[in-house]
C-alpha cells in the first residue's frame, strides 16, 4: 500500500505500518530534528520538511498516487493541559486546527482507499465536540465509513498505560474497519484468562537497571529531589495529602498535574511519556532518576536501533509525541486483512 505520513514526527505510525507492508512512499513533518530522525533511519521514501500550509497537494498529486493515508496532527488544541491554560482557546476555535483541516483536504485530494487518524483522548471530550462533529461530516462528505475508539495502549502489548483516540476510515465500498480485540489486561482487575496480563516496566527496561554517570549529572525532582525519594514507586504528590491520611500533608488534592513526583511501579506499565521533559514532573525511574532516552524508546516500543536527532530534549520530544510503533502494527494488520491486502 502506497502511503502518505502527515505530521510524520518521528515516524512511529510509519514504522508500525512498515510491518504490514504499507510503504510510506511520503512523509512531511515540518521539524527539522524529526525529519533527520525520518531520514537516518529510512523511515519514508521522501520527505517534505515544511509546515503543511505551504504544501501544494494539487502539484503532488501529478507525481504521486496514494492508496493510504496516516497521520495524528499536533494535539494541543484538544489536550487535557489546554484546560488549564485560561488565556488559550481550544477545540476548533483555536488557530492550531489548520492541522485537521489540512489532514481532510489531503484526503480529498488523494482519495486513498483508507486511512488512520491518531490523536490524544481528548478529542472526544465534550468542550471538543464540534471537532469531531467536523470530522465525522468531513468523513461522510468525503464517501467514508469510520470507526473509531480511544484505546489504552496497554491493552495491546505496549508497556506504557497511554490513552489515545484513533480512527480508521474505509471508502465507502471497502466496508467498515472493526477494531481488533485486546491482547492484553490488568490481571489486578480483569480476571479475564484470555488476555495476556500487561506488560510492566520491569519486563521493558529492566535490563537497564545499573548506574551511570549522567544519572549522577542530573539531579531529578528539582527542590522538591528530597520529596522525590519518598514516594512509593507507581505513586506521585497525592501520597503528600490529607486524603491519602499523610501525618503532615503538603499538597492539597489534586492541585497540581498528575505527573508531578510521579515514579514508575517495576511491576505496572508506565505512566505516559508526554513531550515535554521536567525536572519535576514524571514519570520518574523507581531509583529516583531520569529515565534514560534507551529506556522511553523501549517504553514507546521503538527498536534499540532506532537512532533520534538533537540532544537529549529534543530526543525526549520526539519519543514522547510519537505513536507507539506496536500499537501501530496490530491495528495495521487488521486494517491489511480487512481490505484483502496480500
Amino acid at each position: 500500500m502506497k502511503t502518505l505520513s502527515l505530521y510524520s514526527g518521528a515516524g512511529g505510525i510509519d514504522l508500525g505500518f512498515k510491518k504490514n507492508k504499507f510503504d510510506t512512499v511520503l512523509a512531511i513533518e515540518n521539524w527539522d530534528k524529526a525529519c533527520e530522525t525520518l531520514k537516518v533511519n529510512k523511515t519514508a521514501s521522501n520527505i517534505i520538511c515544511d509546515d503543511i500550509r505551504n504544501v501544494n497537494f494539487k502539484d503532488l498529486k501529478k507525481k504521486y498516487k496514494f492508496d493510504f493515508i496516516v497521520g495524528g496532527p499536533p494535539c494541543p488544541p484538544f489536550s487535557k493541559s489546554r484546560f488549564y491554560l485560561k488565556n488559550k482557546k481550544r477545540g476548533m476555535d483555536d488557530e492550531d486546527t489548520h492541522t485537521l483541516i489540512n489532514y481532510f483536504l489531503a484526503i480529498k485530494t488523494f482519495k486513498p482507499k483508507a486511512f488512520f487518524f491518531e490523536n490524544v483522548h481528548g478529542f472526544v471530550f465534550k468542550p471538543h465536540k464540534a471537532a469531531m462533529e467536523y470530522f465525522e461530516k468531513e468523513s461522510k462528505k468525503l464517501g467514508y465509513n469510520i470507526s473509531f475508539k480511544v484505546i489504552n495502549c496497554a491493552n495491546f502489548g505496549v508497556p506504557q498505560i497511554r490513552q489515545r483516540f484513533i480512527c480508521v476510515g474505509f471508502r465507502k465500498d471497502l466496508g467498515k474497519f472493526i477494531f481488533p480485540n485486546p491482547t492484553h489486561s490488568n490481571q489486578d482487575k480483569d480476571d479475564n484468562l484470555f488476555f495476556l496480563p500487561w506488560v510492566t516496566c520491569k519486563d521493558a527496561i529492566g535490563d537497564f537497571d545499573y548506574p551511570l554517570k549522567e544519572d549522577k549529572d542530573k539531579i531529578p525532582g528539582s527542590k522538591d529531589k528530597d520529596l522525590l525519594k519518598l514516594v512509593p514507586p507507581g505513586d506521585n504528590y497525592l501520597f503528600f495529602t490529607k486524603k491519602r491520611n499523610h501525618p503532615k500533608p503538603l499538597f492539597k488534592w489534586r492541585s497540581r498535574y498528575w505527573s508531578f513526583l510521579l515514579k514508575l511501579s517495576p511491576s505496572k506499565p508506565s505512566w505516559t511519556i508526554q513531550a515535554s521533559f521536567s525536572n519535576n514532573m514524571g514519570p520518574f525511574h523507581w531509583k529516583n532518576r531520569f529515565l534514560r532516552i534507551a529506556e522511553i524508546k523501549r517504553l514507546q516500543t521503538f527498536p534499540d536501533s532506532y537512532k533520534f536527532s538533537g540532544n537529549f530534549i529534543d530526543q525526549w520530544r520526539q519519543i514522547g509525541n510519537a505513536v507507539p510503533p506496536l500499537l501501530c502494527e496490530k491495528i495495521s494488520y487488521e486494517i491489511k486483512k480487512q481490505l484483502k491486502i496480500k
